[in-house]
């Protein structure tokens, strides 16, 4: 891990304690700080993926990488009842404070404390580019759901737009950084999510690691020209 005197940042092989340090170090103004960012955009990406789950009322969805609980609030909205996983205590911490009924468990992607097929659904916004085995990680969501129940990966991607692919990058490289600076409270951890998704795959590539981990009907959607990316999936039967 790295660290400078305005706080710490994970580095690219993710290591869990490190990850879920960088995390508690910018939790006390992560929802804040992400809306700056995307310029408002955020409150858009929950909507969609919350849509895109398809949710009924009683279904049980989970959302991992819940991070405050602000996504998991937003799929309760459908009626379902929705629970939070997340591996770093200081999130989960922030958000029993802001939003004590929604419920929060600690929980790491590649060892989730629930039973085979105990999901509806599950989903994982922004949270999947930072665990250091992302197929092991879409085995395990797997596992806890249940033959036909539903996955959407949201997550950062690649615009498809060559002329505004470069200006996103340039972005995320030079901007991000700084105006990180004025609004969160461990600006460095937002350098590494600038170098983590430089580095994630694009759409074709993690469709594939998808279907490769026991998942069908593995699609795609593009939000705000590919800056983000909505994977949908199918439980295969068992």
């Amino acid at each position: 891990m790295s660290r400078t005197p305005q706080g710490q940042r994970a580095s690219l092989d993710k290591q869990p304690h490190e990850v879920a340090a960088m995390f508690d170090g910018v939790a006390a103004r992560y929802d804040l700080t992400n809306t700056v960012l995307s310029f408002g955009r955020d409150r858009f990406w929950r909507r969609a993926t919350r849509a895109a789950l398809d949710l009924r009322p009683g279904d049980r969805v989970l959302d991992v990488g819940a991070g405050t609980g602000v996504s998991t609030e937003e799929l309760a909205h459908s009626g379902a009842y929705a629970v939070g996983a997340d591996l770093s205590l200081g999130m989960l911490y922030a958000g029993k404070r802001t939003r004590p009924q929604v419920p929060l468990l600690a929980g790491d992607a590649l060892r989730l404390p629930f039973a085979d097929a105990s999901f509806d659904a599950v989903t994982i916004s922004f949270a999947l580019r930072n665990v250091n085995d992302t197929d092991a990680a879409l085995r395990e969501l797997a596992r806890v759901t249940r033959p036909g129940g539903r996955l959407v990966i949201c997550e950062f991607s690649t615009p498809v737009n060559p002329a505004f692919r470069t200006v996103y990058l340039s972005y995320l490289m030079r901007s991000l950084p700084a105006v990180a600076r004025t609004v969160s409270s461990n600006p460095d951890a937002y350098v590494y999510l600038a170098e983590s998704i430089r580095a994630w795959p694009d759409q074709a590539a993690l469709a594939e690691r998808v279907r490769a981990a026991g998942w069908r009907s593995v699609a795609w959607r593009n939000l705000t020209g590919g800056v983000v990316a909505l994977h949908r999936a199918i439980r295969m039967d068992a």
